[in-house]
């Protein structure tokens, strides 16, 4: 595979604090020598950790992005002992158009990874992270939400990989980050995952959602800001006396461990859910009904919960095609 076609004028390796972007050239037929200019900040003093934080891998999740340009602007260089690298809006394209996936190239980034250098723009962005940026991390975080079509009850999460050492190191950063729910992803069918990559590199990797519909979650924004400076203490980077503690006592472990915790709707049309967030459920509930409304006099569809559990995501669209996600569960973590 060739190398990055992505160039930037900042100096990974310079002490304090420069704000730029990442320049992935794109020649269209407005600008035949054009750039897609990503923007990206490093913080850094001297040696140390390097702690790459990243949101707008979607770019209908808000609450991350919010968080990381504060702490652009309010993160000075003599706090660290070490190096911050900060991408707000890594998915740039979506991020403008306030979308899920790239306006030029329908990629969804976290879709994407490891990337490629000579593929659409979102495979190139996907590429320079994991070949450039991965390798300079110590920790990662890639923080998310539902985005314009789940709601979410907000959790940082980590997920499990092969390497045992790995997993506990990361469990140990996601208490650190101290979110009200800490969620353990023991299930992983999709390997394109920026998570996965990052695993894969040997990185502490942390996720998150912290909100969802499509609106910027004020108590997700200030989880996500509390969590920052918490696992920048955490992994040396500021003094640990800089932690602010956990948002709302100590972190509840909860986990997704199969295809089961998720329900999907049977039949296109209109979903009426039965439950809420927090709700707990049993196997065989009712979890809601796809009405008709195009056939009114055809009765609604129902589905049901296949296993026990806490709903932590719903569907924010009312509208459902079939095999749309409307409820996902998560259990108590049993280690």
């Amino acid at each position: 595979m060739s190398a990055t076609k992505i160039w930037t004028r900042i100096d990974y390796e310079k002490n304090g604090k420069q704000a730029g972007w990442l320049q992935l050239p794109h020649s269209v037929t407005r600008s035949a020598y054009g750039n897609i200019a990503i923007p990206i900040c490093v913080i850094r003093n001297g040696a140390g950790p390097t702690v790459l934080l990243m949101a707008g891998n979607h770019g209908d999740e808000y609450e991350g992005q919010i968080a990381l340009t504060r702490l652009i602007r309010e993160l000075d260089p003599g706090e660290l002992q070490g190096r911050v690298i900060v991408m707000p809006a890594a998915n740039y394209p979506a991020a403008m158009a306030g979308a899920r996936v790239s306006p030029i190239d329908d990629g969804n980034l976290n879709r994407s990874f490891p990337g490629d250098p000579d593929g659409t723009p979102t495979y190139a962005i996907a590429h320079y992270i994991d070949s450039v940026l991965y390798p300079m991390a110590d920790l990662f975080h890639d923080i998310h939400s539902g985005g314009s079509s789940l709601q979410y009850l907000p959790f940082a999460s980590m997920r499990m990989g092969a390497d045992a050492k790995l997993n506990d190191r990361a469990l140990a950063a996601l208490r650190a980050f101290g979110a009200p729910i800490g969620l353990v992803w023991d299930y992983s069918p999709d390997q394109r995952l920026s998570q996965v990559a990052a695993i894969n590199r040997g990185l502490v990797a942390l996720g998150g959602e912290f909100g969802g519909g499509g609106a910027v979650s004020g108590r997700g924004v200030r989880i996500v800001e509390r969590g920052l400076r918490n696992i920048l203490a955490h992994a040396g980077v500021i003094e640990r006396s800089r932690a602010v503690g956990d948002f709302d006592g100590p972190t509840r472990l909860m986990q997704v461990k199969g295809r089961d915790y998720y329900v999907y709707a049977p039949d296109a049309g209109l979903f009426e859910p039965a439950v809420e967030l927090g709700d707990n459920v049993k196997a065989g509930d009712l979890c809601g009904q796809v009405h008709f409304v195009d056939n009114p006099a055809r009765p609604p569809e129902p589905c049901h919960f296949e296993r026990d559990g806490m709903v932590i995501c719903k569907r924010h669209y009312g509208r459902v095609e079939r095999g749309d996600c409307v409820v996902h569960l998560a259990t108590e973590y049993l280690g």
